[in-house]
């Protein structure tokens, strides 16, 4: 059999191939799945996809139509798959549930700490053989107090470097982890920890609960020199109103690697063609902030463990078995 990889990264696709050499072929395509590319899957009963593929209503029924029976998603997100849809088009449908949990954790402490060290702009001036300090200064995260929205896996790797740095830890979730209570970490309301925390960063799903969980009300709550990190969802944050309080000089940097209209803009060269989102464009502007383009997973490690996990989950499904990163299982026959 052969499988259709939608959204494959050039680093990946080696990867990729190597992990399904002796089981399956697979052809790797570029091109990110949505309502215009659907039409290509046509006659692959099994289909891989990325984190960033649009699988509305009309793309599962492209995909149905075309004989796909079976989406593997390379991402432990699924917020992009119409879940209920799927299943009543009696598409199987899994996730990669768990990967390295520090590349995430790893990548935005980077973005935590060269927003407040002014890495990005220090190196522009160096190219230009400018080297002043002004403007570069700084702050110890040593002694200061690291507020994490989610303690998961992820969180959890977050707290651990942020222990290291000698922080005070204030922590959210809908459970307490207890390696993060061994930590020292303090759980309290999100209030409180938006209001104390001079370091926010996001870990936590993005849900309907969790759509715009650091919206105008909760981002005004924050400290006027916080740093904010974003390594999770772009939905998680209410990006209009995160642009009104920068244009209010507030917050001492934000590191955002995921933006909530990100699809269709992340992963692609957009260099020639320009970008029409306002919003974005301003965000950009604003020299203490940093945006990137999803890449906090984007290490040897995860990748490797997401495209093993993909391998696993199709081999559960040819040999009708159901794995346990199934979303939407196999239609009974």
């Amino acid at each position: 059999m052969e499988i259709l990889a939608f959204g494959v990264q050039a680093d990946e696709k080696p990867m990729i191939e190597r992990a399904f050499a002796g089981h399956h072929d697979v052809r790797c395509l570029d091109v990110f799945l949505n309502e215009d590319t659907a039409p290509i899957a046509a006659g692959y009963e099994i289909i891989s996809t990325s984190v960033n593929a649009i699988l509305d209503h009309r793309v599962l029924q492209t995909l149905a139509a075309g004989g796909t029976q079976m989406i593997a998603q390379r991402s432990t997100g699924f917020n992009n798959i119409d879940l209920e849809v799927a299943e009543r088009l009696g598409l199987t449908v899994a996730r990669v549930s768990y990967y390295s949990p520090y590349s995430v954790a790893e990548f935005a402490w980077t973005l935590a700490m060269a927003v407040n060290r002014r890495i990005v702009r220090a190196s522009n001036r160096t190219r230009d053989f400018d080297f002043r300090l002004d403007g570069l200064m700084g702050r110890d995260m040593h002694g200061r107090t690291a507020g994490v929205l989610g303690t998961g896996k992820i969180g959890e790797a977050f707290a651990r470097i942020a222990h290291g740095f000698g922080m005070r830890l204030l922590g959210w979730d809908v459970a307490e982890n207890p390696a993060c209570l061994e930590l020292g970490m303090e759980y309290v309301d999100k209030d409180r920890l938006l209001a104390e925390a001079d370091l926010v960063s996001l870990h936590v799903p993005l849900l309907p609960a969790t759509h715009h969980l650091l919206d105008a009300a909760a981002l005004k709550a924050m400290k006027d020199d916080a740093v904010l990190v974003n390594s999770s969802r772009g939905g998680l944050v209410d990006t209009d109103a995160l642009v009104a309080e920068l244009r209010a000089g507030r917050f001492a940097g934000v590191g955002l690697d995921v933006y909530e209209a990100e699809a269709g803009l992340f992963f692609l060269d957009k260099s020639l063609a320009g970008v029409e989102d306002d919003t974005l464009a301003r965000l950009v502007t604003f020299p203490h902030v940093v945006v990137t383009s999803h890449q906090a997973y984007y290490t040897e490690d995860a990748v490797g463990q997401i495209i093993d996990t993909t391998v696993q989950n199709v081999l559960d499904y040819t040999a009708g078995r159901r794995g346990e990163n199934v979303l939407v299982p196999r239609a009974a026959a």
